[in-house]
């Protein structure tokens, strides 16, 4: 038992290696890179990473994967503006609008891949097409006029305490989301799918329910962060959910989540988050071209992909 529960941690402690490694890199570079004011920048910025790949990693934990996030968020951002400033609203749509918009998004990429059984890489990547096309339909491929509410801005800009209030958002989301895989039958159901959703099934578990919950929730945490991204911009804009795809399913993987599905923990995912943010930051305080941080970026993502598929299969 303890050598099990220690191959399941071990992406963890190597991540947060890793993380320890770089804060001490960045300190001995510039000082202020470990100043109190940084860390709680960066951790305001791993706070819009992690809420949008507390949703993947459901889908990741099935076997399955969501590739429509990225126009998921510019639609939840987009769809929230857009009801902000109506007279008749007075602002109060603003976020049943955005997150209801990427809960239609999860139920219909749920619906497609659960009863029509379609790949979820081919359909959320159809779907990411669409939502595309709807985003710039409606705009007219430009940015939108209206701004963020003060309650956007609030829960993703202002502080309490001195602590970034996107913090508390992703913390109750992070709770949310750990209560749900660790103490719910619902969360056993998620890894037994993952493992194998056929003798799931077989064992009285409703699978095509499951599936469709779980990107409704991908749905839902993508436009969640789309609304924060637009507190932090003051406005949504075309494309603002593109740079969160690779990120998001890295920072999952990294955290030792497998992408066949049935194992990993949501603690890991976190790990995670925080080392792909420090590792941008990184790159960016030692002034590194674009292309050396992709090099770097995707170089580190390969390494640790290959360290844990080699102690997965030691460990066979």
């Amino acid at each position: 038992m303890k050598r099990i529960i220690s191959k399941a941690r071990q992406p963890i402690f190597i991540a947060s290696a890793c993380i320890l490694v770089i804060l001490a890199v960045g300190a001995a570079i510039n000082p202020n890179f470990v100043s109190l004011n940084y860390l709680l920048l960066q951790l305001e910025v791993a706070s819009f990473l992690g809420i949008v790949a507390a949703g993947a990693m459901l889908v990741i934990l099935l076997g399955h994967i969501d590739l429509s996030i990225p126009w998921t968020i510019t639609l939840g951002g987009m769809m929230s503006t857009a009801v902000a400033h109506t007279p008749d609203t007075a602002g109060l749509l603003t976020l049943p609008v955005g997150l209801g918009c990427g809960v239609l998004v999860g139920l219909i990429n749920g619906v497609g891949i659960a009863w029509l059984r379609v790949p979820s890489m081919i359909f959320t990547l159809g779907m990411n097409a669409v939502l595309q096309g709807l985003v710039v339909l409606y705009t007219g491929g430009s940015a939108p006029p209206s701004h963020a509410t003060k309650l956007m801005s609030a829960m993703a800009v202002d502080r309490t305490f001195g602590i970034p209030n996107s913090l508390f958002v992703w913390s109750a989301v992070s709770l949310l989301i750990a209560f749900l895989l660790r103490a719910t039958q619902f969360g056993r159901y998620i890894y037994a799918v993952g493992n194998r959703e056929r003798a799931a099934y077989l064992s009285g578990v409703p699978t095509r329910l499951v599936i469709v919950v779980c990107f409704a929730i991908s749905g839902l945490m993508a436009a969640l962060g789309g609304i924060m991204l637009t507190g932090y911009s003051t406005k949504a804009y075309q494309g603002m959910g593109d740079a969160y795809l690779l990120p998001s399913i890295a920072a999952i993987v990294l955290g030792g989540t497998s992408v066949l599905g049935g194992s990993g923990s949501y603690m890991g995912t976190v790990v995670g988050v925080l080392l792909i943010v420090l590792l941008q930051s990184m790159l960016s305080v030692l002034q590194m071209p674009e292309a050396g941080r992709q090099i770097i970026y995707g170089g580190v993502l390969l390494s640790m992909l290959l360290l844990y598929g080699r102690s997965a299969r030691l460990s066979e």
